[in-house]
C-alpha cells in the first residue's frame, strides 16, 4: 500500500508538472522538502526523544509504567489482543493515549516511537506491520485530542470571540473518528489482502527478542524507601497548587466560568503546561525511591533516541519529498478543482477542501491553509470553526505513518494507511455537522 501510494504521489505530480510546466517549482520544493525533513523535522525530534525514551527508561526500571497499564488492561488487553497484558507496550501505549489528550505532542511522539519499538519486539515478520502497530496506528492517525489548543490559538490570535468554542465539536468528531478507526481496523485484518497469516517453525535468529530492559520484571523492582513516598506527596502537592488556581479561576477571582465547554477548555488548558514539568519531576523521583540510579539509567535509555532518529530519516525524506512534488506541481489543486463539483451536490462547502486534502499530508501546510481561512472569512464564521475543528480531529496521517513505521523498518504497511485515512473522513464529516448542531 505504501510504495503504490508513494510512487503514485510522485508520478501524478511529475505528469502534472509537465502539463503545467511546474518543473522549477517541484525542483525547488523536492530540496526543500528533503532539507526540512532533516533539518526541521529529525533533529527537533531527536532532542525530544532523547528526553523522552530517558524518562520511560527510568519508569520502566521502577516498575511505574506496569502499575498505570494495569488500570486500562481490561480496554487494552481487548484492543491488542496480540500483546501479552504485561508487556511494556501497554505502559508506553497508555501513556502516549494520555499525551495526545492533553495535546502534549512533544512527548506523545517520543513515547508512541517507543511504544512501536515495543510492539516490534513481539513482531515474527520483520519489515511487515503486526495487528497491534496497524491498531496503534490508526488510534493515533485519528487523533485523541481533548483540547486542540493550537487550533484555538489560531481562532484567539484572530479575534474570535469564542475560540473554546470549538472544544465541543473537536470531541464529538474526534470520538466518531477515534471509534471508526478501531472498527475498521480490526474489520479489515480479517479481510483475505490484509489477514496476518501466522508462521510457524521460524528459526530463533529470525525471532524477534525482546530488549533486556523490556523484559524488566517490577517483581524484581526495590521496595520503596521510607522518604519516597513523603517526597513524591509533596511534589503532587506543589503541581495540584499550581494548577487548581488555573483551572478554576472562578474559584477565586469571582468570574462565573464561560459555558460549559469554556470550563472544559480552561481545566485542561491549566493541565496541558503542567503535564511535562510534572513528567520531568515525578519519573526520577519515583526511580530514585526505588534505589534506581536515576542519571546513568536515564543516559542509558536517552541513547537509543538519536539511534531512532536516524532510522526515520530516510522514510521522512522519502514521503515529504514526495507530497512536495505532489503538492507544488499543482495537482493537489487540480485534485480540488476536480472534487468540487462532487463536494457541492453533497453540499459540502468548497473552501474547506484545502483543509480536507492538506491535513493528511502536511502539518505546517494544514496550520497555514487554517490561519489563510480564518483571516478570509472571520474568526467567528461557522466555516472557520469547522476547519479548525477539521484540523484538531484529524492528523497527518502520511507523516505518522513514515514515523512511527520508519522507526521500526516497516515497509508493509497492510490496512493501517487504509483505517487511518477513513478516520481522517469520518472525522471531516463527523466536525462539519457537528459544526452545524453547535454554531448554527
Amino acid at each position: 500500500m505504501l510504495n503504490l501510494i508513494w510512487l503514485g504521489l510522485l508520478l501524478f505530480g511529475v505528469l502534472v508538472a509537465g502539463i503545467t510546466g511546474q518543473f522549477a517549482a517541484i525542483n525547488q520544493g523536492a530540496l526543500n522538502a528533503a532539507k526540512s525533513a532533516v533539518m526541521d523535522v529529525a533533529l527537533p525530534l531527536c532532542g525530544a526523544m532523547t528526553l523522552w525514551l530517558g524518562m520511560v527508561r527510568l519508569a520502566e526500571k521502577s516498575g511505574l509504567i506496569q502499575h498505570i497499564a494495569r488500570f486500562i488492561r481490561p480496554v487494552l488487553a481487548r484492543l491488542f489482543a496480540d500483546v501479552p497484558p504485561d508487556h511494556p507496550a501497554m505502559g508506553s501505549i497508555v501513556m502516549n493515549m494520555a499525551a495526545n489528550m492533553l495535546g502534549v505532542s512533544n512527548a506523545a511522539t517520543p513515547l508512541g516511537l517507543r511504544a512501536m519499538s515495543q510492539l516490534n519486539e513481539l513482531n515474527t515478520k520483520q519489515g511487515v506491520a503486526t495487528n497491534a502497530m496497524c491498531t496503534f496506528l490508526a488510534i493515533n492517525t485519528s487523533s485523541i485530542q481533548l483540547v486542540p489548543s493550537t487550533a484555538i490559538n489560531i481562532l484567539a490570535i484572530n479575534g474570535s470571540k469564542n475560540p473554546t468554542g470549538i472544544v465541543g465539536s473537536t470531541l464529538i468528531a474526534t470520538f466518531f473518528a477515534t471509534l471508526s478507526a478501531i472498527l475498521t481496523v480490526k474489520f479489515l485484518q480479517r479481510l483475505g489482502p490484509f489477514r496476518w497469516e501466522r508462521q510457524t517453525g521460524i528459526p530463533a535468529a529470525t525471532t524477534a527478542q525482546p530488549s533486556p530492559q523490556s523484559s524488566e520484571n517490577p517483581a524484581d523492582v526495590l521496595p520503596m524507601a521510607p522518604w519516597a513516598p513523603w517526597a513524591q506527596a509533596a511534589v503532587f502537592l506543589f503541581f495540584l497548587a499550581l494548577f487548581i488556581p488555573n483551572a478554576f479561576p472562578y474559584w477565586f477571582r469571582g468570574a462565573a466560568p464561560v459555558g460549559f465547554l469554556g470550563a472544559i477548555a480552561t481545566f485542561f488548558n491549566a493541565l496541558s503546561p503542567l503535564a511535562i514539568p510534572f513528567l520531568l519531576t515525578f519519573f526520577p523521583l519515583y526511580a530514585a525511591g526505588r534505589s534506581i540510579p536515576v542519571y546513568s539509567e536515564f543516559i542509558e535509555g536517552a541513547k537509543e533516541g538519536f539511534a531512532i532518529t536516524v532510522r526515520i530519516v530516510p522514510y521522512l525524506v522519502g514521503m515529504l519529498v514526495a507530497i512536495a512534488v505532489f503538492r507544488d506541481s499543482g495537482a493537489l489543486n487540480l485534485l480540488q478543482g476536480l472534487l468540487n463539483p462532487l463536494l457541492n451536490w453533497f453540499q459540502f462547502p468548497s473552501d474547506l477542501l484545502p483543509m480536507v486534502l492538506i491535513r493528511p499530508l502536511s502539518g505546517s501546510g494544514s496550520t497555514a491553509v487554517l490561519t489563510d481561512l480564518v483571516k478570509q472569512l472571520g474568526p467567528d464564521n461557522i466555516l472557520s470553526y469547522t476547519a479548525a475543528t477539521i484540523y484538531g480531529s484529524a492528523e497527518t496521517t502520511f507523516y505518522v505513518v513514515a514515523v512511527y513505521f520508519g522507526s521500526v523498518g516497516v515497509t508493509k504497511t497492510r490496512h493501517a494507511i487504509p483505517a487511518g485515512l477513513f478516520a481522517d473522513f469520518v472525522g471531516v464529516i463527523a466536525s462539519v455537522l457537528a459544526c452545524r448542531l453547535l454554531f448554527r
